[in-house]
């Protein structure tokens, strides 16, 4: 029993040595990262989030929903622990980079892109922590006021459809949780399909 132990011990150690040997060469190119971060992007643009679940289809309204989708896979990969928190740090790191790109886009200076990352950056986490322990609590009603107040901006009870979208978040937290570290590493992450119902 014992030699089956340091067997299974033995064969577990060289597959994450593989594992780690290829995520030190795809992180020095940024490549899987940036997959992931498309993933997520392509997620939060996800066109039955905006026409059947009202989410405001604006600049704010884009920039909750991707908050909200890039938060759940962090919150996956932080509490995977290990290299999961490199990923985590590296995906923040990439992100914020492309919203630095888009603000210089429009052409703003040096001293208000500063300013709007400063804001973006403590709505990202600000946001993301909420949801975090809206989904912990296991309360519906704590995740569908947040959902209300920030992706719809009214109270909760102005809000029918963020019923509906905390039935999605949920369900995307659920695929998430059960998403081995391994498909995160090795490139093969595609972001889970949620319900999209109309709550109202």
């Amino acid at each position: 029993m014992q030699g089956y132990v340091r067997l299974g011990q033995s064969r577990a150690s060289g597959r994450h040595a593989m594992i780690l040997a290829r995520w030190r060469a795809r992180r020095a190119s940024l490549t899987l990262v940036d997959e992931l971060r498309a993933e997520i992007v392509a997620a939060a643009r996800r066109a039955p989030l905006y026409e059947t679940l009202d989410a405001p289809d604006r600049v704010d309204g884009r920039f909750e929903l991707l908050i909200l989708h890039a938060g759940l896979v962090l919150r996956r990969l932080v509490a995977a622990g290990g290299l999961g928190h490199d990923l985590a740090q590296d995906l923040v790191n990439i992100l914020f980079m492309h919203f630095d790109d888009t603000l210089r886009e429009m052409a703003l200076s040096d001293v208000a892109v500063a300013r709007r990352l400063k804001a973006m950056r403590k709505a990202f986490y600000g946001r993301s922590a909420a949801y975090a322990a809206a989904l912990d609590s296991n309360s519906p009603a704590v995740l569908e006021a947040a959902l209300a107040r920030n992706v719809y901006g009214l109270g909760r009870d102005k809000t029918p459809k963020a019923a509906a979208l905390a039935a999605y978040v949920c369900s995307i937290d659920a695929a998430l949780a059960a998403t081995p570290l391994d498909i995160f590493l090795t490139g093969r992450f595609r972001y889970p399909e949620g319900p999209i119902v109309s709550g109202g």
